[in-house]
């Protein structure tokens, strides 16, 4: 039932994008502004390599937006 609910595609005018394309979209924009954050507080001192640190926050992000708001 709740699978019905979700799209298959999404139409932005003439282009047809998969709502996984938007998941991880918001995933990227959710993990800049967390590594935004963490700069501004200090915090990203404690990273080893802080590209990596942002890459970790962009797959973890992407999956948990997908997963409660793109169930399977």
């Amino acid at each position: 039932m709740l699978a019905q609910q979700i799209p298959s595609e999404i139409s932005l005018g003439w282009v047809y994008l998969p709502p996984f394309m938007i998941t991880v979209l918001l995933g990227y924009l959710a993990a800049y502004g967390l590594t935004r954050l963490l700069n501004a507080i200090g915090l990203s001192r404690y990273f080893w390599r802080p590209e990596i640190g942002f890459l970790a926050f962009w797959v973890m992000l992407t999956s948990l937006i997908g997963l409660f708001f793109l169930p399977p």
